[in-house]
């Protein structure tokens, strides 16, 4: 483990440096022109391409076939749940009211299982070639975009984000693999545009970090679906900005980077928002010391969106790979039974990282040949992954081990 950084940069010293940088892009940029723009979207969007490839399906679809493992245990988990039911019936509602901690709960739970289940149903038709599936999918999807129009109470920018990630997913394979046609596939997309887009585009900079992470998954996936450029570029850029600030990495300096436009920056402003931890390490998250669980949806989405950015040949995964390598390895190190030290959360940590590992760790290990033992061993001991019914689902079954 890396050693700790004790103290803490001076913000004086910080804000003369960045003024001195400041002088000098400018200078550079009069003599050299505009430098080329680090987040331009694609210019032709991939399709299907959120989380998950043509290829990936392909690829864990002969697996399934094959009978080998995990991925047949991962699909023989996948439809026995009741996600895969072809007896499920949708639930909309016009508007969806989510409260701090789903209180009330007036559409949050239905709303983000149906997601779930479209995007199960979608794998289903891909892995099986059994129109039903696909009908189901469409079904479920033309419910919600007919009836839902906003979502409304102090969770409604993280509700939209966890199910704003999900409806992508499904959307993506049924329009661009099933050939039966989807008739209201239109009045889906202006579904994503106008009832969720606004809301998880407009950031979250001073909530805790998982919520933004989640709402620019759901930023990046919906841009990809209605093509988008300008959604995807700004997405892509929050992106960018994020991460620094909720994964901390020794070359950050004494303190963690602060949310990008937020007025977090004073020491003990960032220690406040760090939970409370004044000692930082590679790899610790913003939320360590509140508990692993929020910690891993974050970890989930940072991973997620590099992904699709992937898929659509713009890969962010150089830019963010260290800050995912290290947090994954710090976090599966305790949740494997390493000691907590004293000087990390008070000397105990509230653990529960849950199942979100599988496509960080495929790509940083798998495609780039990164060794991460702590992670391996965690990711393999929980498989087959399942779903948190929140956004997560199936990742063991179209990620594991794959080279697509």
């Amino acid at each position: 483990m890396a050693r700790a950084g004790t103290r803490f940069r001076s913000r004086t010293r910080t804000a003369l440096l960045s003024v001195l940088a400041l002088l000098a892009g400018l200078l550079s940029l009069q003599l050299t022109g505009p430098a080329p723009r680090a987040s331009a979207a694609p210019t032709t969007f991939t399709h299907p391409g959120v989380l998950v490839s043509r290829g990936q399906l392909d690829y864990a679809r002969a697996k399934v076939q094959a009978g080998q493992q995990p991925w047949k245990a991962a699909y023989d988990n996948m439809m026995a749940s009741s996600y895969a039911s072809l007896s499920r019936n949708p639930k909309p509602r016009a508007i969806v009211e989510c409260g701090s901690s789903s209180n009330p709960n007036n559409g949050c739970t239905e709303e983000r299982q149906d997601a779930i289940a479209a995007y199960t149903q979608a794998l289903a038709w891909y892995f099986t070639r059994d129109t039903r599936y696909a009908k189901k999918a469409i079904e479920i999807m033309d419910a919600w975009s007919a009836t839902i129009t906003d979502h409304t109470n102090s969770n409604a920018p993280l509700q939209s984000g966890w199910s704003g990630s999900t409806w992508p997913r499904a959307a993506e394979i049924i329009k661009y693999t099933y050939d039966g046609g989807w008739a209201n596939s239109g009045r889906f997309a202006t579904m994503l545009r106008t009832v969720y887009l606004p809301e998880v585009i407009s950031g979250a900079e001073t909530k805790n970090g998982n919520w933004q992470l989640v709402m620019t998954e759901a930023a990046i996936g919906i841009s990809v679906f209605i093509e988008d450029r300008t959604s995807y570029d700004k997405a892509v850029s929050t992106y960018l900005a994020r991460v620094p600030a909720y994964v901390y990495l020794t070359a950050d300096g004494d303190l963690p980077e602060p949310p990008a436009n937020s007025s977090i920056d004073t020491e003990a402003e960032i220690v406040k928002y760090w939970q409370g931890q004044s000692t930082f390490t590679d790899g610790l998250s913003q939320e360590t010391c509140r508990d692993f669980g929020h910690t891993g949806w974050g970890i989930a989405s940072i991973a997620d969106i590099a992904e699709t950015s992937r898929i659509q040949g713009q890969d962010l995964y150089p830019k963010i790979q260290e800050r995912l390598r290290q947090t994954l390895g710090f976090h599966t190190t305790y949740e494997n039974g390493a000691t907590v030290p004293s000087w990390l959360c008070g000397g105990s940590v509230k653990k529960g990282l849950d199942e979100v590992t599988e496509v960080g760790f495929n790509a940083l290990h798998n495609r780039l040949g990164i060794a991460m033992s702590n992670t391996q061993k965690y990711t393999e001991a929980h498989r087959p992954s399942g779903t948190d019914n929140y956004f997560n689902a199936w990742t063991t079954l179209t990620h594991a081990d794959n080279p697509s």
